[in-house]
């Protein structure tokens, strides 16, 4: 790494100034600060080994909440702040277990699934295969559950053996077929009523059965525990539980073979409603100029519940902390505010920087539909036309997020903004010695630039290496502090940090695409 410092020293030198001199010279110190006194793995482990998972509304994530705002304390950052927006039901895993009694006794591997309910103490019963995923699939089951605990996946062949490695980076090649346009395809927004998860758990309860068990998505004996009936009002009365493929499989094997295997659930889960409010945070470093424009950062602080969420998203908040802390430190004085944002909320639907956008910056129209406009914000945000911009709107001059694992950050998604990728490739060229190197005009969804895309605000996502995000980590029992790569989180905040600077600093706002407008479907003869 010093061998790296001192190429991009003679880097530094040698490009032509883009930006001001004195920024070159800040740059300086932002390497010796991210590459000889970072802090950043403290941080991811304080959020993974101290805290522990941090689903939304539970008591882990309001010790995260108050954690976050003292360390921007500590490090002298301004208006540091917990940003309100309603949620719902808090949820912890408290004690599972799972035991195969007949035909042979057999520890299981399980995990509770999030914002279910508990089982009765330990419960004892007959299974039943009743695959079911949609309404439909209820009438074949019907009177057949009572007392029973019910598997309710479909347990597939287990999938062709890869010969794909789980860790990797990405090669010249790859990088190189990212920078091809991507055309959008544009097709009418379906706003769907129904949630699935409580019409099932309405026809067990009916039904008798005592529990209900699906299959982890991955093999390997990883487990996630997703869930999404957080709203108060809105729980589940039928506990419910995951089992890793291996096990489930072998469950359906057995009953198949009329073997009728039984199963031994333990479930102990707690609820949290002392407010139902969730909390962004929020902290500054004030600009001295531009008033009123700020640029922003940010990364989800909360995780799932089967790790301890370090890829997914220590890493990205670690990374956001420490390109503060870092220019902090340094005492720059920008011209523009630079905002750092940890949003809430992001694991289940984007709604903390959701709420950000809708309370700040721009909001849509309402549905003329009553019952669908009635539903949560996330459910029917894309198909609510105009946008209607806020006061606040052209303030947010660039915001930046992190939310793709640990790997290093190899360059930038643009979004369809042609404009704005010149500047990247200016802003990228005293990285590129440190594997930043690629802007793409690709889009990228999935995380919380996406809501600030949908309104017109310059919003981007960096282009990391995956390592084995995808492969194994994203969502998963392992996700834990083992799995994130030092060197790789230190390259990641010195780059944000330089991206952070020289958009507060850059005399020109960031190039902004035209506000959205609801666009013509790109086949207007698709039966609809």
């Amino acid at each position: 790494m010093h061998r790296l410092a001192a190429v991009f020293t003679a880097l530094v030198i040698a490009t032509p100034a883009v930006a001001q001199p004195a920024d070159l010279v800040v740059l300086n110190g932002v390497i010796d600060q991210g590459l000889n006194h970072s802090q950043v793995m403290q941080t991811a482990a304080w959020l993974t080994d101290r805290i522990g998972p941090r689903m939304t509304n539970s008591p882990q994530m309001r010790q995260a909440e108050e954690w976050t705002q003292q360390q921007f304390r500590d490090w002298g950052l301004s208006n540091v702040r917990a940003d309100a927006f309603e949620f719902g039901r808090g949820w912890t895993a408290v004690r599972s277990s799972a035991r195969m009694t007949a035909p042979r006794p057999l520890d299981l591997r399980v995990i509770p699934v999030a914002w279910t309910p508990s089982t009765d103490g330990t419960i004892e019963a007959e299974i039943v295969v009743a695959p079911m995923s949609a309404v439909g699939d209820f009438e074949r089951w019907r009177g057949k559950l009572a007392g029973k605990i019910v598997l309710v996946s479909r347990a597939e062949a287990p999938a062709e053996p890869t010969d794909q490695p789980f860790f990797r980076r990405l090669t010249d090649a790859d990088l190189a077929g990212r920078t091809n346009y991507v055309l959008p395809n544009h097709a009418a927004v379906k706003v769907d009523a129904a949630d699935f998860a409580l019409q099932m758990d309405a026809f067990l309860k009916e039904e008798g059965a005592l529990a209900w068990v699906r299959m982890s998505q991955r093999d390997g004996g990883l487990l996630h525990g997703n869930g999404y009936t957080f709203r108060t009002g809105a729980t589940p009365t039928v506990p419910g539980v995951e089992l890793t493929q291996e096990d489930y499989r072998r469950l359906v094997r057995l009953s198949v073979a009329g073997a009728q295997p039984r199963l031994e659930l333990l479930s102990t889960v707690q609820f949290h409603d002392e407010d139902v409010n969730a909390y962004n945070i929020l902290a500054d470093i004030p600009g001295t100029s531009r008033t009123g424009e700020y640029v922003m950062a940010g990364a989800h602080l909360d995780s799932w519940a089967a790790g301890d969420g370090a890829v997914d998203n220590a890493a990205g908040v670690a990374v956001v902390m420490e390109a503060a802390r870092i220019l902090k430190t340094l005492g720059v004085r920008p011209k523009r505010t630079i905002r750092f944002a940890l949003w809430n909320g992001e694991e289940q639907g984007l709604l903390g920087s959701l709420a950000y956008v809708d309370r700040y910056l721009a909001t849509r129209a309402p549905l003329e539909n009553a019952e669908q406009n009635a539903l949560p914000n996330n459910r029917t945000w894309r198909a609510r036309w105009p946008v209607q911009p806020r006061e606040g709107h052209r303030d947010l001059v660039a915001y930046f997020n992190f939310d793709n694992g640990s790997g290093r950050i190899r360059g930038i998604n643009a979004e369809g903004n042609v404009a704005a990728a010149a500047v990247f490739e200016e802003w990228l060229k005293p990285f590129n010695s440190m594997g930043a190197t690629t802007v793409s005009l690709r889009t990228s969804g999935g995380t919380d630039h996406v809501y600030m895309q949908t309104v017109g605000v310059p919003g981007f996502q960096f282009i990391q290496d995956p390592l084995d995000y995808g492969s194994r980590l994203h969502h998963t029992s392992i996700d834990t502090y083992d799995h994130l790569r030092p060197e790789d989180l230190r390259q990641a905040a010195i780059v944000m940090a330089g991206f952070l600077l020289a958009a507060a600093n850059s005399d020109e706002p960031l190039p902004r695409m035209p506000l959205p407008t609801q666009p013509t479907p790109t086949d207007p003869f698709a039966s609809q």
